[in-house]
Order: C-alpha cells, then sequence, then structure tokens
C-alpha cells in the first residue's frame, strides 16, 4: 500500500510541475503487478492481455 501511495504521490507532483505546458495530462493505469513478503505473502498480477 505504502508504496502505491508514493507512486501517486510522485506523479502527483510531476503533474502539478507540468499542467503548465498541457492541462490534458491524464495519469492511469497504476496497478500492483508483483509484491513479496507481508503478511498476506507475495503476490503477481496474471495479466490477460
Amino acid at each position: 500500500m505504502e508504496a502505491l501511495m508514493a507512486v501517486n504521490i510522485g506523479l502527483i507532483t510531476i503533474y502539478d510541475m507540468c499542467k503548465a505546458l498541457s492541462k490534458e495530462m491524464v495519469i492511469s493505469n497504476i496497478r500492483l503487478l508483483t509484491k513479496t513478503g507481508g503478511k498476506s505473502g507475495d503476490y503477481k498480477l496474471l495479466r490477460k492481455d
């Protein structure tokens, strides 16, 4: 959770710095692909493209 929050904060910061150039930017497709450790164990997204 902390890593996903950090990514979102970083992207919002970059958006804030670049919005003077274009307000049409979109932040999307932020998702957890893999994780190891923790109480619930390992996780890997099974991609179905």
